[in-house]
């Protein structure tokens, strides 16, 4: 069998090979020799990534701080590996699911949040219907399905143990901390320029926000594991250093978002400990909710229209900061100009909003020239720079309520296990996934990065941790009974 199996590819090889050399004299490209190649190595990787999809599992944890975005096209891009084998990864367990219905977790079909996250996900194929652009809506959905299964569905089966949970926190913390040593090293060069800042972070991360917000997140769980690690261990001053250099980079990071989501986080573990994150969060969802009427009601938004000419980019971190907190920094005063854009859009279709991956095409009749900066033409392509409003632009009243309450629900979730759970090292996880979870909605408030392959795969990741702490819980209580 194996010898009839060989002779197929070898003569099938050939055959490739010859129409190959043929096409070569019609084409003259030598990228049609690769055909031959894929078609003998494809079977090999295949097998091996059926076999072994949860060693494709770390792979992608390694990969996530080290991918980069990579240009196929003007108009098509990819981060490169990492959404490449999200999308392979997906596809294998989607195979696996279909041959073996028990590799997926049942458990997931009870979780209240599962069912409301499949809500959400509903409610997002029915807004990307009625979109104006329904491609790239439809691609919005689809990106989002190859995050939700490999970082909410797969950690589930496979982080099963204390030591697989640390194992995955060293294969994310470890590139993370080379990627930051380098960086730092770079920025030394520079002179830790704030001006410079961007080249030091290529190829890595297209700007200092994304970096920085990565590098505060998974502070959290170096933290952590400082935490877990024994007295005696010699790994505890290893990781002790390693946190101190974090810390540092975050400073040259200068990244305001990322600085206030430290204070957050900081802030956050403490009304976990006491337990007030209900009260707390619903404080501030009656803040959010006053000062937002206040802003629309007889346009009172207007009154933060910028002065054109003294809206400018500062290359003095100093000046940078002074201008932040007199409102004549460039870079708040175009959020500004694109949150009006952003009401706006959501008075004209309050329902099913404009279709997710559409604010970019759709803000520009819904700006205010009152609003408008030097840097307004956005030659980025970047969206709202506020997450929640961005949902509420684009997915309309529903598909911003359903995102809240799954955000919500996970950290009311996250407030009741960690009050019942026993076990120590599940506690400091629960803990943990809280502080992370609140330190990306402190960044979301200012950038909009949940759709980024760096934040988020973490948000994500966030709600897969969930189930997977649900789950220890609920053996704890069998336990005792």
């Amino acid at each position: 069998m194996f010898f009839r199996k060989a002779t197929y590819q070898y003569f099938t090889t050939a055959i490739l090979f010859f129409v190959c050399i043929v096409s070569y004299a019609f084409f003259q490209s030598a990228y049609i020799f690769i055909i031959p190649f894929v078609w003998i190595l494809f079977p090999f990787a295949f097998d091996f990534c059926v076999k072994r999809t949860h060693e494709l599992f770390w792979l992608l944890i390694v990969a996530l701080p080290l991918s980069t975005e990579l240009n196929i096209t003007s108009s098509l891009g990819i981060d490169f590996p990492d959404e490449f084998i999200m999308i392979l990864l997906t596809g294998l367990v989607l195979v696996k699911i279909l041959h073996q219905p028990t590799f997926f977790p049942n458990e997931l079909i009870k979780e209240p949040l599962f069912l409301l996250l499949c809500c959400m996900m509903g409610w997002t194929f029915i807004s990307a219907c009625f979109a104006d652009n329904t491609t790239l809506s439809l691609k919005f959905f689809l990106a989002r399905i190859w995050f939700i299964i490999p970082f909410v569905v797969v950690p589930k089966i496979l982080l099963q143990s204390q030591s697989s949970i640390k194992k995955f926190a060293l294969l994310l913390l470890i590139p993370m901390g080379l990627i930051v040593m380098q960086i730092l090293v770079r920025q030394a060069f520079y002179g830790f320029s704030f001006v410079d800042i961007k080249k030091a972070m290529n190829p890595f991360f297209r700007n200092h926000v994304n970096y920085s917000s990565m590098l505060v997140c998974l502070l959290a769980p170096a933290i952590a594991m400082r935490f877990l690690t024994n007295s005696q261990n010699k790994y505890q001053r290893w990781l002790t250093v390693a946190i101190l250099i974090g810390f540092v980079a975050l400073f040259f990071s200068y990244s305001r978002g990322a600085w206030v989501a430290l204070l957050v986080g900081l802030v956050f573990a403490l009304l976990m400990k006491w337990g007030w994150v209900k009260k707390t969060i619903a404080i501030s969802l009656m803040v959010v909710i006053g000062a937002s009427t206040w802003l629309v009601v007889d346009h009172h938004f207007m009154r933060f229209a910028p002065d054109h000419d003294h809206t400018i980019f500062h290359t003095d971190f100093s000046e940078h900061i002074a201008a932040t907190v007199t409102l004549k920094d460039v870079s708040n005063a175009e959020r500004f100009y694109r949150w009006v854009a952003g009401y706006r859009m959501f008075v004209e279709r309050p329902v099913t909003g404009f279709g997710p991956n559409n604010f970019y095409s759709t803000y520009r009749p819904y700006t205010i020239n009152a609003f408008q900066t030097w840097v307004s033409d956005n030659p980025e392509h970047s969206t709202i720079h506020n997450y929640f409003l961005l949902t509420l632009a684009e997915q309309g009243i529903p598909g911003l309520l359903l995102f809240a309450m799954l955000w919500i629900g996970m950290l009311f979730r996250l407030q009741y296990l960690y009050k019942h759970l026993q076990n120590e090292f599940y506690r400091t996880v629960t803990l943990c996934v809280a502080v992370v979870l609140a330190m990306i909605a402190s960044i979301n408030f200012m950038s909009d990065m949940i759709e980024t392959d760096k934040i988020g795969s973490l948000f994500w990741l966030c709600l897969g941790f969930v189930f997977i702490i649900n789950r220890k819980l609920a053996e704890e209580y069998r336990s005792i009974a």
